[in-house]
């Protein structure tokens, strides 16, 4: 089975949710969520190494716009103006799956 959302929203300033077609429910912290940006800017592409430091980050940032991107991926800008990184469908799971 192919996943992706049948809901995305905000649930409250500091969490991210989603349904999936599965009936999973997943909850995505959006500090974390913005430290985990898996962009050119915030992770090395030749090592994938990550480059961000999440001391850099406003402790209160948060999403100021999301748009679905195709069938695959979710683009979020953030309230401190990065808004570069694509969240796959399948990275925003295992990311939610790891955080259990």
């Amino acid at each position: 089975m192919e996943l992706f959302p049948t809901n995305i929203s905000q649930v409250d300033d500091r969490t991210l949710g989603i349904h999936w077609n599965d009936g999973v429910d997943s909850t995505y912290d959006v500090f974390k969520l913005r430290c985990m940006c898996p962009c050119a800017n915030c992770v090395d592409e030749m090592t994938g190494e990550r480059t961000l430091d999440p001391s850099k980050i406003a402790s209160d940032v948060r999403p100021v716009d999301i748009v679905q991107v195709g069938n695959y991926a979710l683009k979020i800008a953030w309230s401190d103006n990065h808004d570069t990184g694509i969240y796959t469908w399948i990275r925003l799971r295992v990311m939610a799956e790891q955080n259990d």
